[in-house]
């Protein structure tokens, strides 16, 4: 579905066409991002910002790296020798109130004279809900950075990778998975999950956390062999609108291994639902 954007989160380039008229596939132009400084837009936000500033640091090795406020990203979008990783905002076609805020890569380009939604997206992993979060985005933070660089590496060597975003992050839970214990808050679990959906689905290894600290706490400790559940959506979300994102973390490797979306109704409201945790036993 169509994403509208009212901040910085680009819209998905497929293909885009040279002067010669020779197709350019999304592998070609992501060629070269290991020789372009990467510019980390910065949001302001202090706390953010020191986390992101971390981040970047501690993960960020495939290429030159800066930091910058956002007017100078206005200044520098239209300069096709940077890219820029950015945090931003999207709602889906239909929302009224503010969306999901996500973290993004875009290339910079000419084309950013039509506006931010006109520039290449390499990649964009949902952060968190758009009217700010509650503290749990920052525990996750550095394997977004780290699953953002990781990506667009992979996508510049494979053309199957670089229209596959979710299909490439996927396959580490339908590889390993199945070895994995899981850590969910119930938090994370949907309004529509009934105490039946829990008893046929978990297990000794599945476990359902009374607090969202508790489930953190097992991806902060690095705990051995587990993943960790985290939901993204609209703090105000809109029936028929609005999506939710599930994502897992492993704890030791501090990689994503799994996200998945569905629309919001009122039969699959924000969080895990049974249908997930029955997807997910399956495959372990």
């Amino acid at each position: 579905m169509k994403r509208l954007f009212s901040l910085a989160c680009a819209l998905l380039a497929a293909v885009s066409l040279l002067a010669q008229g020779r197709v350019s596939t999304r592998k070609y132009i992501l060629n070269d991002f290991t020789d372009k400084v990467t510019q980390v837009v910065l949001t302001g936000n202090e706390v953010l910002d020191s986390e992101l500033r971390q981040s970047v640091v501690d993960a960020w090795t495939s290429s030159p790296f800066e930091f910058c406020t956002p007017e100078r990203f206005e200044s520098l979008k239209t300069q096709d020798r940077y890219y820029f990783l950015l945090t931003a905002e999207s709602r889906f076609k239909g929302e009224e109130n503010p969306g999901i805020t996500f973290l993004t890569l875009v290339k910079g380009g000419a084309e950013a004279t039509e506006g931010v939604g006109a520039m290449t997206e390499v990649i964009s992993l949902p952060f968190t809900s758009a009217h700010g979060g509650s503290g749990r985005e920052l525990v996750y933070l550095s394997t977004l950075v780290q699953t953002v660089q990781s990506f667009t590496l992979a996508a510049m060597e494979s053309e199957k990778v670089a229209y596959g975003m979710e299909a490439w992050v996927n396959k580490n839970f339908e590889k390993n998975g199945k070895m994995k214990q899981i850590f969910l808050a119930r938090e994370d679990l949907s309004a529509t999950v009934q105490e039946k959906d829990l008893e046929r689905y978990v297990d000794e290894d599945f476990h359902i956390t009374d607090t969202s600290e508790e489930a953190d706490q097992a991806y902060l400790d690095g705990t051995y062999n587990t993943l960790v559940g985290y939901v993204v959506a609209p703090l105000i979300p809109e029936n028929g609108a609005s999506y939710c994102y599930k994502l897992l973390f492993e704890a030791h490797t501090r990689e994503l291994y799994y996200i998945q979306k569905h629309k919001i109704t009122q039969k699959s409201g924000i969080g895990f639902t049974a249908d997930d945790l029955k997807r997910l036993a399956k495959k372990r």
